[in-house]
């Protein structure tokens, strides 16, 4: 008896129907907010899904928050998620040093742009992988944290159903065809998220750790420029072609609120600061602050964003 309860409960993990993401409670939809962000994203020229959670209140919005997008770089929250998962088991150290190597280049960002046998310490590459979003440094620490594979496994085992890591992860060739590097709902993004800011991530010094480094973007010229510059916020962005995706928290003073908003299949695929996608963030970001916080006086910039290059 004893041996099939502990084979269910396995199976229950496996299929992360028994784990589940974070302590959420008992939600009630926000009927203004969600009627608000109906129309924000009605007309839009692709597929588009937001969720949001108010933190203090558990009033929730979901417009196809149950739908799979791409991440694009929101998929290296997940990551660090993985490797930190790695150093709390003392498979990893935190503070080591590593050597650069040529054969890990992927693109021409910074860790990209390194000689051949620079060193590093491993810290700085996450900082790079989550403020700058460097896509070298971010594929590095994936295959330092196990791979995709052992990511997913994390992701399942935490009760998140529906991120994947899809690149360079055995099985996952049409996933990586249909969305990229990654997949995932606004809901599962933005509860992951929530879980690292609740402490609630592999554990509390983890979580903490990893928090600070969602503090610290330097894409900030979408959903965060809708955001006063003197609020807290922690984001993770991401951007392809034919997709643009943006997670947070806000701690807003009423309250600390989290949203993910997603796109997918967009017609515009222009890397401009006018893009239908970018625009979209920007406009949804504005919606729920104006909706959290209706007395504030801070107003963005007419032309805020504009200084995203």
């Amino acid at each position: 008896m004893k041996v099939f309860c502990y084979s269910f409960l396995l199976m229950l993990l496996a299929h992360g129907l028994y784990a589940q993401p974070s302590a959420v409670g008992k939600t009630k939809t926000d009927q203004k907010l969600t009627a608000m962000l109906e129309k924000a994203l009605a007309g839009f020229h692709g597929n588009a899904g937001v969720y949001v959670r108010n933190l203090k209140t558990n009033q929730t919005a979901a417009i196809h928050a149950d739908s799979i997008f791409p991440t694009a770089s929101m998929i290296k929250v997940p990551i660090m998620c993985g490797l930190f998962d790695k150093i709390s088991k003392g498979e990893i150290r935190f503070n080591q040093e590593l050597v650069y190597r040529d054969s890990l280049k992927y693109d021409n960002g910074i860790v990209g742009s390194f000689r051949d046998s620079t060193r590093i310490a491993l810290p700085k590459v996450v900082h790079l992988m989550i403020s700058q979003s460097d896509n070298t440094g971010s594929l590095w620490l994936q295959a330092m944290a196990g791979g995709g594979a052992a990511i997913n496994q994390w992701l399942d085992a935490n009760g998140f159903a529906n991120i994947r890591v899809n690149s360079r992860t055995p099985g996952r060739k049409e996933g990586q065809a249909k969305y990229g590097w990654g997949q995932t709902t606004p809901k599962e993004m933005a509860e992951l998220v929530a879980m690292i800011r609740n402490g609630k991530a592999i554990n509390a010094a983890a979580s903490e750790r990893m928090y600070r480094y969602l503090g610290m973007q330097f894409w900030d010229g979408e959903a965060i420029s809708q955001i006063p510059p003197y609020i807290k916020t922690a984001a993770k962005s991401g951007a392809v072609n034919q997709a643009r995706s943006e997670v947070l928290v806000v701690h807003a003073p009423h309250g600390d609120y989290v949203f993910c908003v997603s796109t997918k299949n967009q017609q515009d695929e222009t890397w401009q600061q006018n893009n239908e996608g970018y625009t979209l963030i920007r406009k949804v970001s504005e919606i729920i602050w104006n909706h959290f916080e209706p007395k504030s006086k801070w107003k963005p910039l007419p032309d805020s964003g504009k200084w995203w290059f």
